[in-house]
């Protein structure tokens, strides 16, 4: 008998550490989800796209400025557009001139945080410091317009969110992202962008670094021609949300 209280107790024992662990694990999985959802977060606003009838885009940049900066906008200046490019603070303090001639060119800047760090798993203070610091930045550069806030990594849990909502800044994730899959192959990321694009879309790029982002930069102005022969127009964020 106590043979068999002794193996019953040491079942219920591995039983209840089998699921906590479990219960541990299905918990962080749903966290993970939860903080790179593109349309869900606890607080404040998020857009990923715009519910709209018209044949609108928002193409939208990541990680600027670098030395790269100048072959896009060159780019959206021939192809007579406008763009939303999100900013890091470090990258400006680098090259000030440079997010200058974005706002000067009236092209649009949004908040990517200073360090492009990753703000799940960070204190009140630390995230508030990357905002900020940035904020001040993008208005230095002469800015003046509504500033929105894309995650780094899209990433967000609960203090991000909870820092946005509180000081009424609009979260902007998106709804097309080709070279998340398509990654230095400028072909498929035109097939990507031409065949997730719908009215409404943000279109999300990351053509500002050297030899990976290439293929954005090479990839670009035949997204750009497709899409208008196809009637879309392409306008800021500040422009879809406004719809």
């Amino acid at each position: 008998m106590n043979i068999f209280h002794s193996v019953s107790f040491r079942k219920a024992v591995f039983l209840k550490i089998f699921v906590g662990v479990l219960s541990f694990v299905i918990l962080g999985y749903g966290l993970l989800q939860l903080s790179k959802s593109r349309t869900f977060q606890f607080f404040g606003v998020i857009t990923n796209r715009v519910n709209t009838q018209e044949k609108v885009v928002a193409l939208t940049f990541d990680d600027a400025p670098t030395e790269n900066t100048s072959a896009i906008m060159k780019t959206l200046e021939e192809k007579n557009i406008k763009a939303t490019f999100y900013l890091v603070g470090s990258a400006m303090e680098k090259y000030p001139e440079i997010a200058r001639k974005i706002v000067q060119s009236g092209n649009e800047i949004g908040n990517h945080s200073y360090s492009h760090e990753r703000l799940i798993l960070k204190s009140p203070k630390f995230i508030e410091s990357e905002i900020t610091r940035t904020n001040q930045l993008i208005r230095s550069a002469g800015f003046a317009g509504e500033i929105t806030f894309r995650p780094p990594n899209g990433k967000k849990l609960l203090l991000l969110p909870w820092y946005l909502a509180q000081n009424k800044i609009k979260t902007i994730m998106w709804d097309v992202e080709p070279d998340t899959y398509y990654r230095g192959n400028s072909n498929l990321i035109i097939k990507n962008t031409l065949a997730s694009v719908q009215p409404g879309s943000i279109i999300l790029m990351h053509p500002f670094c050297n030899l990976q982002c290439a293929a954005d930069r090479e990839a670009l102005p035949e997204i750009i021609d497709e899409l208008i022969a196809k009637g879309y127009k392409f306008i800021t964020i500040s422009e879809l949300l406004s719809l």
